[in-house]
């Protein structure tokens, strides 16, 4: 196969990976277009860029008509998790219920793929939202709106990470039939997050960056001590507090600096 061929064929990841991450209306993939799942992750920071840049729009839409920030800021978390389908508030929340609700690693795997959720899993959510809706406004009082795109490529480029480092905990599942990536398609989402963040949050970026490692890395090894490894669960949970990790430092840092 020939480079060209090579790169036309990479093409394929993108919407691959909006398939994956999101409920955007797109075309019928091919069959063949699935086999490159487990490559297609170096695209998954654009799957953040394409449900986080609406919400942007729509939030600043709503500032125009003179609605409040903490208004604003709410539009923009609905868009999200309707364009994601709320599958890492999902992830999150089936988490807390089998991590913290199970005494064993083959309970807390049948806890997490109960679809009730019980109350750890709301008392997750009802912290999530809540601590991401609070910085959303922070951000938008302090006119960086824009950021929130970058913390959505960071947040969503951990989860290749996770698949990478941790064997996954089933044999089934998302994370199970997409597989584990290269480190090379892992490096070149972080390389592409990175690059693409860095105007967006400036001085402030390697922060930032930092914080959402240091989430990812507490995930990865919470999940290893209670399930043995990785799942679809434990990856959208893993985009959710790192997503909070980032919105959090990085309003502590506007804050200071304003």
């Amino acid at each position: 196969m020939r480079k060209n061929d090579i790169s036309l064929v990479d093409l394929v990841d993108i919407p691959l990976a909006l398939v994956l991450l999101t409920r955007l209306p797109l075309p019928r993939l091919s069959a063949a277009s699935f086999q490159r799942q487990r490559q297609a992750v170096w695209a998954f920071p654009l799957a953040g860029l394409a449900v986080t840049l609406p919400a942007c729009l729509v939030g600043l839409a709503a500032l125009a008509m003179g609605l409040a920030a903490p208004v604003a800021a709410g539009l923009i978390l609905l868009v999200q998790i309707l364009l994601s389908g709320a599958m890492h508030e999902d992830g999150l929340a089936d988490c807390a219920d089998g991590f913290w609700g199970g005494f064993d690693r083959a309970r807390r795997l049948e806890i997490m793929k109960d679809s009730q959720i019980g109350s750890y899993g709301v008392l997750a959510l009802m912290l999530g939202l809540g601590l991401r809706w609070q910085a959303v406004t922070v951000l938008l009082e302090l006119d960086h709106i824009w950021s929130l795109l970058a913390l959505a490529l960071l947040s969503r480029a951990m989860m290749p990470l996770l698949m990478l480092a941790l064997p996954n905990a089933r044999q089934s599942g998302l994370s199970q039939s997409v597989g584990c990536p290269s480190r090379r398609a892992v490096s070149l989402g972080l390389g592409l997050a990175v690059a693409l963040s860095w105007p967006l949050l400036g001085s402030a970026c390697l922060a930032v960056v930092a914080m959402i490692a240091l989430a990812c890395l507490g995930t990865g090894l919470l999940a290893r001590r209670k399930i043995g490894g990785q799942t679809g669960d434990v990856l959208g949970a893993c985009q959710q507090l790192c997503e909070v990790a980032g919105l959090l430092s990085l309003a502590a840092i506007l804050s200071q600096s304003a």
